[in-house]
């Protein structure tokens, strides 16, 4: 995965912004332990911001397909932000061609999640997602859609904020952050195998004890301003790497 990653990873279509980040998301260490290559068609669920979105279209330009599911902004009394970040995203894509070739903005309804034709992905991707379907009860609907969209022999692969082992789940909801337990659980529950942890995206430096939960840290930063210089210096979360896989038969 080397070359062909690092050009995109030093593209200078890369908001500053987002590169800054990279020493906390580590995105060459985590597209490549997921196993994404260039070919492939991958679905990233809710891209929010289009942080990887920057990095994983134009990496599939020419040879893959890059399918962003996003929530369908028609859909009554969602929250206004949901509009504005699709927007935002396609007009991201809109007329550059060049750089992101033709990648799918593709809407779902949350409620009832579906990403796309039975077994037409090679990679989901879900990037500190999961606590939010946790906290909404719908975690085992999205695993479920997830595992529909994949090709036997998928990959899914996700990243969210880890709690302590054995955290109760309501504070795991108040938190923002997840036990790897309860990933590992709802992956299995729908389907899939696990077939591999990486410490990546590990940060020893975070407690995971935060006064506003994971949104105290950067880059949310939801604290007095006194504390700037200490939670700074412990930077983003702590995260759960996680890979599974949709088995063959």
């Amino acid at each position: 995965m080397g070359s062909a990653l690092d050009e995109v990873l030093a593209g200078s279509w890369r908001d500053q912004k987002n590169t800054a980040r990279d020493p906390y998301r580590h995105p060459k260490e985590t597209l490549s332990f997921f196993g994404v290559t260039p070919n492939q068609t991958v679905v990233e669920i809710t891209p929010g911001g289009g942080w990887y979105s920057e990095i994983l279209a134009p990496y599939l330009r020419e040879g893959g397909h890059y399918v962003a599911a996003v929530y369908d902004e028609a859909i009554p009394d969602q929250p206004k932000y949901r509009a504005e970040q699709n927007a935002k995203l396609r007009a991201l894509f809109s007329g550059n061609a060049a750089v992101y070739g033709s990648p799918e903005v593709r809407a779902f309804d949350p409620a009832k999640p579906a990403f796309g034709p039975n077994g037409s992905a090679d990679t989901v991707l879900t990037f500190r997602n999961a606590h939010n379907w946790v906290d909404a009860g719908s975690a085992p609907a999205y695993f479920k859609a997830f595992f529909a969209v994949l090709k036997p022999g998928g990959v899914l692969g996700v990243v969210d904020h880890r709690a302590k082992p054995g955290t109760n789940l309501e504070i795991q909801k108040k938190s923002g952050y997840l036990t790897e337990a309860l990933v590992i659980e709802l992956a299995q529950n729908a389907g899939f195998q696990l077939e591999g942890k990486s410490e990546v995206n590990a940060n020893p430096k975070d407690t995971a004890d935060h006064p506003n939960g994971v949104w105290t840290l950067p880059p949310a930063n939801r604290h007095d301003a006194a504390d700037d210089e200490k939670y700074k210096a412990t930077g983003e979360s702590d995260r759960m790497t996680l890979r599974f896989v949709k088995p063959r038969n």
